[in-house]
Order: C-alpha cells, then sequence, then structure tokens
C-alpha cells in the first residue's frame, strides 16, 4: 500500500517517511547489508539473508499493491537512512494482523527515525482496518522495548535462548503486539 509523505525536522535534521519507489531498490540493499553489520539487534549477521537490488525491487512492487503491506523508507538529504515494513497474511486466519519490522542506519540513531517509522505504520494500520500490529525485539534491547511500549504494545511472551550472539551467549526473543483500540 502507498501513504502519502510526511516530513520530520528532528534535532536539527529534516527527513521525509515515504513509501518505498523502486528507485529505491540499489540504495534499499546497500543500506541493508550496512545496519546488519552495525548491531547484534537485527537477526541477521553482515551479508546473511542478502536482498540483491531486483529482490528488493519485487519486494517493494508487491507490498505497494498489496493491501495488506507497507514499506516506509526514511529519506534525509536524497539518502535512504532507515525504512519499516509491514507484512500481512493473505490467510484468512492471520489477514487481521501484521508483522512489524525496522531498521535504521546508527549514525542517524537519536532523531526519532524509527518512532516516526513506526508512528506511520501505526496510522497507517488504524485506519486501514488492521487489527493487530506483532514484532520481535531482543531481549536486551531496552530501548526499543521502551518505545514500543510507548505506542501501546504489550510483551505477550518470550523465546527462550532464541539467539546466539557474538559473545557466544543465548538470548532471548521478546514477542511484542499491538491491539487496535476502536475509537
Amino acid at each position: 500500500m502507498i501513504i502519502s509523505p510526511r516530513e520530520y525536522a528532528i534535532r536539527g535534521m529534516s527527513y521525509v517517511i515515504r513509501s518505498a519507489s523502486a528507485e529505491d531498490a540499489q540504495q534499499l540493499s546497500g543500506v541493508r547489508l550496512q545496519i546488519d553489520g552495525e548491531t547484534e539487534n537485527m537477526d541477521r549477521e553482515r551479508g546473511e539473508g542478502f536482498i540483491d537490488p531486483a529482490g528488493f525491487a519485487r519486494m517493494i512492487e508487491s507490498d505497494s499493491s498489496a493491501g495488506r503491506n507497507l514499506f516506509l523508507v526514511a529519506e534525509a538529504a536524497g539518502r535512504i537512512v532507515g525504512f519499516s515494513r509491514c507484512e500481512g497474511s493473505r490467510l484468512k486466519r492471520l489477514a487481521h494482523k501484521v508483522e512489524f519490522g525496522v531498521c535504521v542506519l546508527q549514525q542517524y540513531w537519536g532523531y526519532a527515525v524509527g518512532s516516526n517509522l513506526l508512528r506511520e505504520s501505526i496510522a497507517w494500520a488504524d485506519s486501514n482496518g488492521v487489527k493487530k500490529i506483532a514484532l520481535s525485539v531482543l531481549e536486551t534491547n531496552d530501548k526499543a522495548i521502551r518505545l514500543y511500549e510507548k505506542f501501546g504494545f504489550e510483551i505477550e511472551g518470550v523465546l527462550k535462548n532464541d539467539k546466539l550472539l557474538s559473545d557466544g551467549k543465548y538470548y532471548n526473543t521478546v514477542m511484542m503486539g499491538r491491539l487496535h483500540k476502536p475509537d
């Protein structure tokens, strides 16, 4: 699905959150690769699950026409600095919900890019009949967990010893969800 672009100015930095377009595919491939190498908060290590520009172009095309998918990018000075995705299901028993994921280049942390990608995704979900947004987050990512709770997400469960990180230790994944509350 496509949304209208929205401009933000936070702490002296301006950026736009908008729907991804096919022209973003090249940048998205590189941005995702970079983000995966900047933090262990993601499911992937750098280079794992690589999506080339053609793969991103297909994903953007599919998401743009699917009523239960939303692919957003945050763009500052012509550069994609983060993106998020809501992915729905065609299965009737799961059609009421979407899975949310977000990532932001580390040098753009602290400018509310992730918060505003989430805010736009929630607004889209609420106005399009999505009853639940689900996500998963690494237990050590306290900042993200607090952000999600601020936006009405609740912890629904914990997957124990779910991820093996570079320190050789296993960590839990926190499952969170936000139910749409009718006005």
